[in-house]
């Protein structure tokens, strides 16, 4: 029995992010998480955003992918990882993690007030189409699927992968959401024109 409540933390905290090398992954995730509460205090005033109804099209992937993610779910399952990396392999792919979140770094930081955690029109929102929006119109969902796939990999669980796929589409479906909210608020020209020109996701595709 847990009755102790410390004795429910360490339960909470078993799995893979109490065994090293991913327990790498794990502290580069909560680092990332932190700094981003924090920063999110910084951000213009908003003007328009999607009703909360409409966003559960995208939320409700993500927030199954998330807890699939967990590490809790994997233990509670006694999952074991499908492979096992040496620690080289972990560091190479933290490496790969740490350019993903360096990625939503630079985005967030270019777009400056602009930025929104929801689908927003900000007062002054304009088309940013320079720095990382200039590879990318999405650059965050961009840095952040790359550094949760490479995270599923790299802990070898199913429901992490599973729940790495789940995050992704469900940002990938706010992606979209968001570019039919922009295109209305900030007119087909100036934000259809950026689209032409821009590949959604992945660097150097063909604009879709």
């Amino acid at each position: 029995m847990l009755n102790d409540p410390g004795q429910w933390l360490a339960f909470a905290l078993s799995g893979w992010t109490t065994t090293w090398p991913t327990q790498l992954l794990a502290i580069i995730w909560i680092l990332w998480v932190i700094s981003w509460v924090v920063a999110s205090f910084w951000s213009g005033q908003t003007k328009k955003h999607v009703m909360t109804w409409d966003s559960l099209k995208y939320r409700l992937p993500i927030l199954a992918g998330a807890v699939l993610f967990l590490p809790l779910t994997g233990k509670v399952l006694g999952e074991k990882p499908l492979w096992q990396f040496s620690s080289l392999g972990i560091y190479v792919l933290a490496c790969l993690v740490l350019a993903g979140i360096s990625f939503t770094w630079w985005a967030r930081i270019h777009l400056g007030r602009f930025w929104s955690n929801a689908i927003t029109h900000k007062e002054g929102h304009q088309v940013i189409d320079t720095g990382p929006y200039g590879l990318v119109r999405h650059p965050i969902y961009t840095g952040l699927i790359a550094g949760m796939l490479v995270t599923g990999i790299a802990v070898g669980t199913v429901t992490a992968m599973l729940g790495a796929v789940l995050i992704s589409v469900g940002m990938g479906l706010k992606a979209r959401m968001e570019e039919g909210f922009l295109t209305e608020e900030l007119g087909a020209d100036a934000y259809g024109s950026y689209c032409r020109r821009v590949p959604m996701l992945i660097p150097f595709l063909r604009p879709n």
